[in-house]
């Protein structure tokens, strides 16, 4: 009997060992990148990224609170400086090295106002800090320190990112120093938050703390995919429901890149300007799919708009030949244009299609 169940087992369990084999060299197909899908450690990323990262601490001095108990006249004399009583402010930050001449990227509302700024490199170097320049309309500034053997990021070409890649948050938590967590991109493109002037946020679920802010949110090759700004949480709670602890999101480096190059460069941000005030219209396109138009609702006297005979009540269609099918998107493109750009402008005016070209110009303060 034993030797019969020998005979009927051996062969069964040898065919199942071949089957296996057969389906896994033969007939299961490995998706492409598998090792990445399967990646379980991404210390050669952040590796590559963290010399590039700096921990940034400021300092400010602030009126201090003044006791009304100390108003005595007795106590005031015996104040050393009784009518401007100073305390120092401090708050902390993060940044990203982006030129061996050692400049250095961050949020504008990190170093906003600040007396003093320290900087802290991974290595353990420190040195002080000066502002070259900031843009509060990107929340973005530039400092600039003077060391030897910088290490400057790569960047990431923001438009092959995509909602699903996994991307590391790297920065300075609560003081912590360097610290590193991990997610996706949730969203690209978020704006009307009315954060900032110019909106276009990079949305992630990787974790950004207090002291994050200015720090790099990086590509699992180790490259900068944006400067962390900002924890967007919801109000109180809406029908007794308690709102999540926040969205996270990230400016995108090439936005970042573009601010430092014209900070340098200019000493500001040199940003188009059509000379043209704009309300969003909601129309079906062709395949019944909802788009936006932009009506001319107001035109700056002189302006670039004007001169080239664009009207009020002219809706604008397209710009170089690119359909305008986002609001946002359009006014962003005529921001980041050079002045002195040729814009082809299609129109639709009382039923009709024209085209004219503007010549933009340069958007100064408060335009």
């Amino acid at each position: 009997m034993k030797q019969e169940l020998n005979n009927l087992v051996w062969p069964a369990l040898v065919g199942v060992l071949a089957a296996a084999l057969i389906l896994d060299q033969w007939v299961i197909q490995r998706p492409e990148g598998g090792d990445q899908l399967l990646r379980s450690s991404y210390r050669e990323a952040v590796s590559l990224a963290t010399p590039s990262v700096v921990n940034i601490y400021t300092a400010k001095l602030v009126e201090a609170r003044r006791d009304m108990r100390l108003n005595a006249p007795l106590l005031r004399r015996l104040r050393s400086n009784p009518d401007g009583a100073q305390r120092i402010e401090r708050s902390l930050g993060s940044g990203v090295i982006l030129s061996t001449e050692g400049h250095v990227i961050t949020n504008n509302h990190v170093i906003a106002g600040a007396d003093a700024i320290q900087i802290l490199l991974a290595d353990g170097r420190s040195t002080t800090a000066s502002v070259v320049g900031s843009d509060p309309e990107t929340d973005l500034a530039i400092l600039k320190i003077d060391l030897p053997d910088l290490m400057p990021i790569d960047l990431a070409e923001t438009k092959d990112i995509a909602v699903g890649d996994v991307v590391l948050a790297i920065g300075n938590p609560y003081g912590f120093g360097h610290s590193v967590s991990q997610g996706i991109i949730s969203g690209v493109g978020r704006f009307g938050l009315q954060l900032a002037t110019y909106e276009n946020y990079i949305q992630t679920d990787a974790t950004i703390h207090l002291g994050s802010s200015g720090g790099a949110l990086i590509n699992i090759q180790g490259q900068l995919v944006g400067i962390n700004t900002l924890i967007y949480t919801a109000g109180g709670d809406t029908a007794g429901e308690t709102p999540g602890i926040g969205i996270n999101l990230a400016t995108p480096s090439d936005l970042a890149a573009s601010v430092l190059e014209d900070i340098v460069q200019y000493g500001r941000v040199i940003r188009g300007w059509l000379g043209v005030s704009v309300d969003v219209l909601f129309s079906e396109g062709a395949s019944g799919v909802p788009v936006q138009q932009l009506i001319i609702t107001d035109l700056a006297r002189g302006g670039p708009a004007e001169r080239a005979g664009i009207l009020l009540n002219d809706i604008i269609v397209s710009m170089d030949g690119e359909p305008v099918v986002d609001g946002r998107a359009a006014m962003l493109q005529i921001a980041r244009l050079r002045p002195g750009h040729l814009l082809r402008v299609g129109l639709e005016r009382a039923g009709s299609t024209v085209e004219l070209e503007a010549v933009v110009g340069t958007r100064g303060r408060g335009q």
